[in-house]
C-alpha cells in the first residue's frame, strides 16, 4: 500500500467522526461574557479615513443644510422659482473668506478645486437665504444667515465699501472737487459754475440734451426778470436780450495756465472740453486743475475724467449721457514695462551677425 492510499483512508475515517458540541439557546446569549473592548476610542468623524476629515465634515454639513433648506422651500412652494421671480430677487453681494484663511481654520491644506466646491455650496445657500427673505420667511433667512456668518470675513463691510465711490460734494461756494487719473497722470479738478453780473449762476439757462420743455420755459422767465413790465397791455414790451456768458480761454486753467497755452495740440484740448460738449454745458463752468505726472495725453485724459465726474455732481441729468460716452470710466490701459533683454516692452534689439 503506497502512501497515497494511506492518506485517503485516514481522511475517510476522520471525516466520519462526529464531535459533541454544547448547544447554546438564543435566550441565554445575554449571559455569555462579552469580549472585552480593545480600549481604542471610537473615531469622532466618519470621514477619518479620507485623509481630510475636517474638510469633509464641513462639506457634509453644508450639503445637509442645503438639502434641508431646499426641501423647506419646496414645501413652501418657493422652488423651483420662475425666471421673472428670480430676476426680482436683489443681487447677491457675498464676501467669503479666502482660501488661505479657510485652510487655517480647517487646519488642512486646500486646493483650488476643493475651495471652489465649498464656495459653490455657500453661494447656493446665500441664494436660498435671499429667496426666503424676499418671501417673508425671516426665521429661515436668519438661520441661514447664522450658518453663512461663519464663512464671512470679519471686515466684510470694509470689503464691500471698497468698490463704492464717495459722492462728490459741493461746498457753500458752489465748487466741486474731483480727482481724475489716466496712465501715470493725476489731476485735481475744481469746477465752479459761471456767474453773471447779477451774481446768479448761468447753469439754469444752459439746455441739456434731455432738458424738458418746462426747463426751457423757466429759463425764459428767469431771463425776462430783469425787463420792466409794461404798464398796460397796449404798451410795447421792451426787447431786452439776456446778457451773454463771456467764454474766454481763462475759463479753464491748468496749473495756472490757460488751456490753449498749456496744451499745444488740438487733440488734447478737445479731450479736455469733450465732457462739456457732450453734456451741452460748454461755457457754463469754470475749471481750475492741478495735474502732475505723465505726458500731454495722460494729463488731458485725467482732466477730462475729473471734469466729467464734477458735471454729474452739478447736473445729475447728464450722468446717463456721459456714461454712454464712456467719460465716467477710468481708462485702465497703462504703459507696458520694459523687459530684460529687449529694447522696449516688446521690441528686440537689432540682430547683428558680427
Amino acid at each position: 500500500m503506497n502512501v497515497l492510499q494511506q492518506m485517503q483512508r485516514v481522511s475517510a475515517i476522520v471525516g466520519r467522526r462526529t464531535y459533541a458540541t454544547t448547544f447554546v439557546p438564543p435566550a441565554s446569549l445575554e449571559n455569555v461574557a462579552r469580549r472585552r473592548d480593545s480600549g481604542k476610542p471610537l473615531p469622532q468623524s466618519p470621514n477619518i479615513y479620507t485623509g481630510r476629515p475636517s474638510y469633509y465634515d464641513q462639506l457634509n454639513a453644508l450639503e445637509t443644510a442645503l438639502q434641508h433648506t431646499q426641501r423647506a422651500l419646496r414645501n413652501l412652494q418657493l422652488l423651483p422659482l420662475p425666471q421673472f421671480a428670480r430676476d426680482a430677487i436683489p443681487p447677491p453681494n457675498p464676501v467669503w473668506k479666502n482660501k488661505r484663511v479657510l485652510a487655517e481654520e480647517i487646519a488642512e491644506s486646500l486646493t483650488v478645486t476643493r475651495y471652489r466646491r465649498v464656495i459653490n455650496l455657500l453661494n447656493q445657500l446665500d441664494e436660498c437665504r435671499r429667496i426666503a427673505d424676499v418671501a417673508g420667511h425671516h426665521s429661515l433667512a436668519e438661520s441661514l444667515a447664522r450658518v453663512l456668518q461663519d464663512f464671512e470675513p470679519a471686515n466684510k463691510e470694509a470689503v464691500l465699501a471698497r468698490g463704492k465711490r464717495k459722492p462728490v460734494k459741493i461746498d457753500e461756494y458752489g465748487r466741486s472737487y474731483t480727482i481724475g487719473r489716466r496712465k501715470e497722470s493725476t489731476a485735481r479738478v475744481w469746477v465752479i459754475p459761471v456767474q453773471d453780473k447779477t451774481g446768479e449762476t448761468s447753469t439754469t439757462s444752459v439746455q441739456t440734451p434731455e432738458a424738458p420743455l418746462e426747463d426751457e420755459l423757466s429759463a425764459g422767465e428767469v431771463e425776462n426778470e430783469g425787463s420792466k413790465a409794461p404798464e398796460s397791455l397796449l404798451d410795447p414790451v421792451p426787447d431786452v436780450p439776456p446778457a451773454p456768458v463771456e467764454v474766454t480761454t481763462t475759463n479753464i486753467l491748468i496749473n495756472n495756465t490757460p488751456l490753449v497755452q498749456y496744451f499745444a495740440h488740438q487733440a488734447d484740448r478737445e479731450t479736455v472740453v469733450r465732457p462739456f460738449k457732450i453734456a451741452g454745458l460748454l461755457g457754463a463752468f469754470n475749471v481750475f486743475a492741478i495735474v502732475r505726472g505723465g505726458g500731454t495725453t495722460g494729463q488731458s485724459g485725467a482732466i477730462s475724467l475729473g471734469i466729467a465726474r464734477a458735471l454729474v455732481a452739478h447736473v445729475p441729468k447728464v450722468e446717463t449721457i456721459l456714461r454712454k460716452a464712456k467719460l465716467l470710466r477710468r481708462d485702465p490701459r497703462m504703459v507696458e514695462r520694459k523687459k530684460t533683454g529687449l529694447a522696449k516692452a516688446r521690441e528686440a534689439y537689432t540682430w547683428v551677425k558680427r
